[in-house]
């Protein structure tokens, strides 16, 4: 479980997340959604590490973030940020490589290669792990980066709008790719997300934030109702029944 306890960040006087206060359960899907600057990226690099809280406890799977060794902490949950983009020259399977470096250290083992052709084979890149990544195209590149955050093998896995520059058949492979994750591997996948018919597809739970709080937080059939979501987005939105599953229309 992930719990978070009065976390709170000022980035200025206008700008402020928190108090947040919310527990998200072990195993499954949960989609962070809401609109741009409602603070959905500050909370899931927060719970990562990636970035200082001002006050409040996060703990994951018991263990506060804020204290516990970095390396204990790497074994327990791993991240992708938007911004994960290596500009070295390096293949696939080097790529994927680094997401053992918690356990490696740099020196991989028969193990680490078993875990590292486990995660390409998994995302589908058995065929370009020899490949550049400058030779590969957006969707490819990006299958590659949550390959590597598979490789480091946590029951916690943290991704940040994943679907960024994604066209919709690629969107569409990769969250049925980390839903699989969910259902086969056992992760626990928090994943932020803008489009909230791709949430209310693929989650189990839907957290949603406005304005630097916690609104809503519910299974899809409870997100996804008129008023809930024009409450969340401030603006008119209407759910149809598509044919496989409720739909939000913006108008």
């Amino acid at each position: 479980m992930i719990t978070l306890t009065d976390v709170k960040k000022d980035y200025s006087d206008k700008v402020k997340i928190g108090p947040v206060s919310v527990e998200i359960t072990k195993g499954g899907v949960t989609a962070l959604v809401g609109p741009n600057g409602a603070g959905k990226s500050t909370i899931l690099t927060m719970v990562g590490r990636l970035l200082d809280i001002d006050s409040g406890t996060i703990e994951v799977a018991g263990h506060d973030v804020v204290n516990t060794p970095s390396k204990v902490i790497a074994k327990i949950l791993s991240v992708l940020r938007q911004e994960n983009h290596f500009v070295t020259r390096l293949t696939v399977r080097q790529l994927v490589g680094f997401g053992r470096f918690p356990h490696s250290k740099g020196r991989l083992t028969l193990g680490d290669e078993k875990y590292i052709s486990e995660a390409i084979d998994f995302l589908d890149l058995t065929d370009l792990e020899n490949r550049y990544l400058d030779q590969l195209s957006g969707g490819q590149r990006q299958r590659a980066y949550v390959a590597m955050v598979l490789a480091q093998n946590t029951d916690y896995v943290l991704l940040d709008e994943p679907l960024n520059n994604l066209d919709m058949q690629h969107a569409v492979a990769m969250m049925k790719q980390l839903r699989r994750a969910a259902d086969e591997l056992g992760r626990t996948v928090v994943i932020v997300l803008h489009d909230i018919n791709f949430a209310a597809h693929y989650s189990d739970k839907i957290l949603a934030m406005k304005d630097g709080q916690v609104v809503e937080h519910g299974t899809p059939e409870q997100i996804m109702q008129d008023e809930v979501l024009t409450r969340i987005f401030n603006t008119d939105v209407q759910v149809i029944q598509g044919p496989n599953g409720p739909l939000a229309v913006y108008y």
